[in-house]
C-alpha cells in the first residue's frame, strides 16, 4: 500500500514561512520524482514544485520561484517544501505527489494539508 502523509501545515502570517513535510511508504521512493501541488478555494489544482528522484533537479511555478524550496531525503523517504514570504492568496490545501505515472499510469497523492495565510 502506497501512503503519502503531509504534515507541517497550519496558520502563517503574510510574509511568514512554513515548512511542509511528506512522509512516504509503500514504493521505491528514491526512484521517482516528487511534486507539491496546491488547490486554493474555488481554483484549480496548481503544480508548485517538482524535484527529481536524486534531488539534483528542481522546477518551480513562476509564483514560487525565489521563495519556495523543494528538497528530499531519500534515506528517510521524505520530501519537503520550504515556503517563505507567503502571500494571502497562497492559502490552499497542499498535496504531496509521487510522480509515478511513467511506470504505473498514475501518480499517487497524499490526502492534503491545509495552509492558511493571514494578514
Amino acid at each position: 500500500q502506497i501512503d503519502l502523509v503531509e504534515s507541517g501545515g497550519g496558520l502563517v502570517k503574510s510574509g511568514g514561512s512554513l515548512r511542509l513535510s511528506c512522509d512516504t511508504s509503500g514504493f521505491a521512493f528514491s526512484k521517482f520524482p516528487m511534486s507539491w501541488y496546491r488547490q486554493a478555494p474555488g481554483k484549480e489544482r496548481e503544480l508548485v514544485a517538482t524535484i527529481s528522484s536524486s534531488g539534483d533537479n528542481t522546477n518551480y511555478a513562476e509564483s514560487a520561484k525565489g521563495r519556495f524550496t523543494i528538497s528530499r531525503n531519500n534515506d528517510v523517504r521524505e520530501v519537503y517544501i520550504q515556503m517563505n514570504k507567503m502571500e494571502n492568496e497562497e492559502k490552499a490545501v497542499y498535496y504531496c505527489v509521487a510522480v509515478t505515472r511513467a511506470i504505473w499510469n498514475s501518480d499517487y497523492w497524499g490526502q492534503g494539508i491545509q495552509v492558511t495565510v493571514s494578514s
